[in-house]
């Protein structure tokens, strides 16, 4: 090396750890603001995951998935992990959107196809949030065959993860054109889903029960007397929310 190399090495290598310093800086201020707006949050591998399943009240496009999932992170709640294996949709502003959101599908279906195992095994959750049962109210299906649906479902969240946490909702109240019976149908499979699932809830694996249905009007949050609107999705996303902290938080 040449007496000027010498010299000036400590000088350059001085310069260049205060360069990389201030590049580090620049990059977790970038991180920090782009968390604080919900743009481009990636979770940790620790995060936990949570699957939104149900049909198009949940998928089509569920903005209450949006709602819910910006008021957690706006909550302290940043590390989790939407999934599913559909794609998200637009709600109007940036979210983590995966889900399991089938539009017409059927909890008996869902059952009786065995459906989910694989959309377990493609995502593997740790917390399930669950409305399912409005198209099988909508077909006739008797509560306590839906209730069984509802059992094999658990059932197989348990094979997947056995501490999986389960959120189950009182569906919606529903009163579509074509369906004058459906209003009472969803009243009593509502008014069994508690005992439901207190029978199957564990320590390891709690059942809470989430009611989606006080206070939800099929006259001003819907759009047809089953879908939401704007207001009956933010009323959704509300009665999500505590229970979903307390899943996450370990209060269940």
């Amino acid at each position: 090396m040449n007496p000027l190399s010498a010299r000036t090495a400590p000088r350059y290598a001085l310069i260049l750890a205060v360069a990389l310093a201030l590049l580090g800086l620049t990059l977790a201020q970038t991180g920090t603001a782009r968390a604080a707006t919900g743009q481009g949050v990636a979770p940790t591998a620790a995060a936990t995951r949570i699957m939104p399943l149900g049909d198009s009240i949940t998928g089509s496009p569920g903005c209450w998935r949006a709602l819910l999932w910006r008021d957690l992170v706006d909550g302290g709640h940043g590390d989790i992990d939407f999934v599913g294996t559909q794609a998200p949709q637009g709600c109007g502003f940036p979210h983590d959107g995966e889900h399991e959101g089938h539009g017409g599908y059927l909890a008996t279906g869902i059952a009786d196809q065995n459906l989910l195992p694989g959309w377990l095994a493609a995502t593997t959750p740790d917390v399930v949030l669950m409305h399912l049962g409005t198209n099988d109210v909508w077909s006739a299906r008797p509560t306590p065959v839906i209730l069984d649906a509802y059992t094999t479902l658990v059932r197989q969240m348990r094979e997947s993860n056995p501490g999986m946490r389960i959120l189950v909702a009182q569906i919606l109240p529903m009163a579509p054109a074509n369906c004058a019976d459906c209003g009472s149908r969803v009243t009593e499979l509502n008014d069994a889903i508690p005992g439901w699932a207190a029978g199957l809830s564990t320590a390891a694996s709690p059942i809470t029960v989430v009611d989606q249905w006080t206070g939800f009007s099929t006259a001003t949050d819907t759009t047809d007397g089953v879908h939401p609107n704007d207001s009956g999705t933010r009323k959704i996303a509300d009665r999500w929310y505590p229970a979903v902290v307390a899943a996450l938080t370990g209060a269940v």
